[in-house]
């Protein structure tokens, strides 16, 4: 699991409460970043990470997404970034689709969230279009520090328990 999508699980399970199963293999060399359950409301969500730093390919694009041009290397970072490659790849590949359905996640009944360094303008119709919600990963930084901040839980998890030194040498 990338470091990444251990910050966005820390987040969805200690700030958001969420349940959550990370990395979850599929059919044809695909995976689920991460799945997740609200107990409170029962929502489901399917999440996948998308984390560049910032530079040219940071910011999730409207550009076409091309199954040829993902097998070059040369052009596949910027086909990694592109929304219809989460839309097409990542949350309607057979075997993802197979797998979801595996644990309960029918197709129109969760929320597919992407989770970014940010996104060109025109992105976030798109996604609205494709039914998916975009969370920004910097927005997700500032929400842990705050709430690490206001506890004097220990926590044992590395990555959350690394946050909350950073959130506590930053605030003092």
């Amino acid at each position: 699991m990338e470091t990444t999508e251990k910050v966005v699980e820390a987040y969805v399970r200690y700030v958001k409460g969420w349940a959550t199963i990370p990395n979850i293999k599929c059919p044809g060399q695909y995976e689920i970043d991460i799945l997740a359950i609200d107990p409170k409301s029962c929502g489901k969500y399917h999440i996948e990470c998308g984390i560049s730093l910032p530079g040219p390919f940071a910011k999730l694009t409207a550009k076409p997404y091309d199954k040829e041009l993902i097998k070059v290397k040369r052009y596949q970072a910027a086909q990694r970034r592109t929304l219809g490659y989460f839309a097409q790849r990542k949350f309607n590949s057979p075997g993802v689709v197979e797998t979801l359905a595996g644990y309960g996640f029918e197709p129109g009944e969760y929320q597919k969230i992407i989770v970014s360094w940010g996104w060109a303008s025109v992105v976030e119709d798109e996604a609205t279009a494709e039914g998916i919600e975009l969370w920004h990963f910097a927005d997700i930084l500032m929400e842990i520090a705050e709430t690490l901040k206001k506890t004097k839980v220990y926590f044992t998890d590395d990555t959350l328990r690394t946050l909350q030194l950073f959130s506590i040498a930053k605030n003092g």
